[in-house]
């Protein structure tokens, strides 16, 4: 496995992919937070990164797919999958060097914000005046986040040898996991009955739940949950060759 996640991180270092997700996501969160008059903290009279919690994961809906994309598509497209497959790791072992290797990408990108949460500190009145609490809360719901998507990317880009169709197809889950459950639990046949249980099998629920600074067993459940979900179907989708 390791060997697999060095390479698949000397791959993004190698090239431009790797640079252009982490500077595209520091560039885009730097003008939200600092430069655009409707989010912009300077405007705000409150010290908070709310409009980062709320933002990051609709920009990691496009940008983790983006990242993933090539992770497993590549290697069928170019004939590689068999060399790989040939040696003495398992399936398991190659999902999971690739899934890791695109977590601590974003995790990379995620790094220098902490820049934002420093200088939001220091401009409250009197200094210090920021939930911190919350604020940590929310980067751990962010790194959560990144890795339920990462797992969905990596499935996404096994069903297919086309980057293109795995972009799409794990933009589509990203976006169906982390949103459509709420918009479901809203449909009269939902609503007043069994709402709540509906909105807690999407992703947004618990990031929010988790984003309030307070660190839920069930939250913490739910994301792994997920995470091993998609890994294990990303596994028996990796091992259809053998059928």
């Amino acid at each position: 496995m390791l060997p697999i996640f060095i390479k698949e991180i000397n791959t993004f270092f190698s090239s431009l992919i790797g640079y252009i997700v982490v500077g595209t996501f520091l560039v885009l969160m730097g003008l939200l937070l600092w430069v655009f008059p409707d989010y912009s903290i300077l405007d705000s009279n409150y010290a908070s990164l709310d409009t980062l919690f709320a933002v990051a994961p609709m920009v990691f809906m496009f940008l983790i797919p983006a990242v993933t994309m090539r992770t497993l598509a590549e290697e069928k497209q170019s004939g590689t999958i068999e060399l790989l497959v040939t040696r003495p790791i398992s399936d398991w072992q190659i999902v999971a060097g690739k899934f890791l290797a695109c977590f601590a990408l974003v995790a990379f990108a995620l790094l220098p914000t902490a820049l934002y949460y420093v200088s939001v500190y220091q401009l409250g009145a009197p200094p210090g005046n920021i939930d911190s609490g919350g604020t940590l809360g929310s980067f751990i719901g962010l790194l959560f986040l990144a890795g339920a998507f990462s797992a969905i990317g990596v499935f996404a880009s096994s069903l297919t040898n086309n980057q293109i169709v795995a972009f799409v197809l794990a933009t589509f889950l990203c976006f169906f996991v982390y949103l459509a459950f709420g918009f479901l639990s809203r449909l009269p046949i939902f609503f007043g009955k069994t709402d709540d249980v509906i909105q807690a099998l999407g992703i947004e629920y618990h990031y929010n739940s988790i984003s309030r600074g307070a660190l839920d067993t069930r939250d913490l459940v739910y994301f792994v949950s997920v995470i091993a979900l998609f890994l294990a179907a990303t596994v028996v989708s990796l091992g259809k060759r053998r059928w």
